[in-house]
């Protein structure tokens, strides 16, 4: 079947006997072997499960997923694979049980058949890290142009997506990890308000910031696998519904970067001749401070989440963010080859919560919702540009991530969902656009993305690779 064949499309052929979950598992894999590991090369796929044609043999095609091969990020845990976060250090430990969200995913009749390189621990570990690269599964590629980055922490995800592998893949973001290589790939990813998918399982940094969320090449796709994952009805409903929404124009969400303004400036312009009324809302970028606030927040929760993780899962081997420095220095020639890792450091110099992350929390978050709220008061959605087009990967001297927007600050402290949908090529490479909604609101932010999707009439953009076979 066609490596671009949407979900719904390939559910359809399954219960109609055009094809099967082994046949489909099948071809997954040679389009792995062929495109991911030799061939293209994108080496977005970290490793495979054994068990995937077996397991496509049992499963029920009248499950709500119906056998279709599913990637999940190498940081949530899955009978099977290795649930690394990118991490030598976590290589020796094989996972124990199947994370909460991985259940849902096979009582729904997907078959989990290999785990996503990513951005080593989600990107927390040092500023000079290459988003994309992890000790263990290397440094993935944009499917688009090689050399540029495929974004992160959710890298390979984005990447396998884009590049036609399969058409659903679980990615996780703490601030903008979803949404950056959903924006530098071209497909569609969703963060759900935090809490809305469990986080048992996942390899943690925040539990205040911490969300699993959906990647898919479409909306109604990305809306069926959250409607799985989180147990929220009627997302895929939304992806098709024609009522009228306001959507909030907010022009400090520009990226900076000229074709990717122009794109959105486009996009704004076809969404006026729809079914939506757009209204342009002022909001004040924030203070340097807030960034700050941001980061020494999350580094103060690693300390403690990530020492509340470990112990289970090493069974005492490795029980600390401390011992995982121990071990990166240890091991420099694999861990510490490009770059090093003072955020760990820094982290551990702050120390886990207490009084001063306290304050620094409650300004973060007071900020975040009052933003958010005042900006959503009178719209539905709010939509802004995400990333400029992807830089290119330079192992040692970390991102360069040029001019990018800071539209998943806000969302991300504060917990609220957004998303991010294709909104054209510049460059050679896409970029995105993206939607901001209320907490626990995915039922307007799917119909919102739908909605500018359709508007945006795209279709699935296909890698110039693919495109010229």
């Amino acid at each position: 079947m066609s490596s671009f064949l949407s979900a719904h499309e390939t559910i359809v052929a399954v219960r109609s006997g055009k094809t099967t979950a082994a046949q489909l598992a099948t071809e997954a894999l040679e389009r792995i072997q062929s495109v991911d590991q030799s061939g293209y090369q994108l080496n977005s796929v970290l490793a495979v499960s054994k068990s995937a044609l077996s397991d496509a043999l049992t499963i029920d095609k009248g499950l709500p997923l119906a056998g279709l091969p599913i990637f999940i990020k190498d940081n949530i845990e899955a009978i099977g694979l290795p649930g690394t976060a990118g991490s030598k250090a976590l290589e020796n430990y094989p996972v124990k049980q199947d994370s909460e969200l991985v259940t849902r995913l096979r009582a729904a009749g997907a078959n989990i058949i290999g785990a996503t390189n990513l951005s080593e621990w989600a990107n927390i570990r040092s500023t000079k890290s290459t988003s994309g690269w992890s000790a263990v599964g290397g440094l993935t590629a944009n499917p688009w142009i090689h050399k540029h980055s495929a974004g992160g922490s959710s890298s390979g995800s984005g990447s396998a997506i884009a590049g036609g592998l399969v058409s659903l893949a679980v990615g996780t973001e703490t601030d903008g990890s979803i949404i950056c290589p959903a924006s530098l790939n071209g497909c569609v990813g969703i963060k759900p308000t935090v809490g809305a998918v469990s986080r048992v399982g996942v390899i943690p940094i925040s539990d205040a910031q911490d969300s699993p969320g959906s990647m898919a090449r479409s909306v109604a796709d990305a809306a069926l696998l959250l409607e799985v994952i989180s147990g929220i009805p009627d997302l895929v409903s939304a992806a098709n519904s024609t009522q009228p929404l306001r959507i909030g124009v907010v022009k400090s969400w520009l990226s900076g970067d000229s074709g990717t303004d122009q794109l959105f400036e486009a996009a704004i312009s076809a969404l006026a001749k729809s079914n939506a009324t757009l209204v342009e809302i002022q909001v004040s970028a924030p203070a340097e401070s807030i960034s700050n606030d941001e980061y020494e927040c999350l580094l103060h929760e690693l300390v403690d989440d990530l020492g509340a993780y470990l112990p289970g899962r090493t069974d005492g081997g490795i029980v600390s963010l401390a011992e995982v420095v121990k071990f990166n220095l240890a091991n420099p020639e694999t861990e510490m080859k490009y770059f090093g890792q003072e955020l760990f450091d820094a982290a551990l110099e702050l120390g886990g919560r207490g009084r001063a992350y306290n304050r620094k929390r409650s300004r973060n978050l007071q900020w975040a919702t009052q933003t958010l709220d005042s900006a959503l008061q009178d719209v539905d959605v709010l939509i802004g540009a995400t990333y400029s087009p992807a830089w290119e990967s330079t192992l040692g001297k970390g991102d360069d991530y040029g001019n990018n927007s800071w539209i998943t600050m806000a969302p991300a402290i504060a917990g609220y969902p957004i998303g991010c949908i294709p909104m054209g090529i510049t460059e050679g490479l896409p970029v995105g656009l993206g939607v901001v909604a209320r907490a626990n609101d995915e039922i307007k932010l799917v119909a919102a993305m739908a909605m500018i999707e359709n508007a945006l009439g795209l279709g699935v953009l296909q890698p110039t690779f693919f495109n010229s076979n």
